[in-house]
């Protein structure tokens, strides 16, 4: 992550596999979690739910603390330099799929 003069950070995220990875760039620091990972999940096209139709609902861990980062945090208040975010999905047990 780099943090620009005007606050807006750039942040490297990639998903669980780390196959795919993108630069986020210009991200305002009063941005909540849950609004840039959702974001993040379109940009990088990742599946909205599993083979069996179960919906899911992505998450953020920072490496550096080895911790879920949560929705509602800002991210500027969470984050520093050299952070890295790494999206994983989780499966919403007993929700209906987008085919219901």
């Amino acid at each position: 992550m780099v943090v620009r003069n005007n606050g807006a950070l750039t942040l490297e995220v990639s998903d669980v596999s780390g196959q795919k990875r993108v630069r986020a760039s210009d991200v305002e620091p009063d941005t909540l979690v849950g609004d840039f990972i959702r974001g993040a999940v379109e940009r990088m096209g990742l599946p909205r739910s599993s083979t069996s139709g179960e919906p899911f609902t992505y998450h953020a861990r920072l490496e550096r603390e080895g911790r879920h980062l949560n929705a509602a945090e800002r991210v500027g208040e969470a984050l520093r330099p050299s952070d890295r975010i790494v999206l994983h999905p989780n499966v919403d047990a007993g929700a209906r799929g987008p085919q219901d």
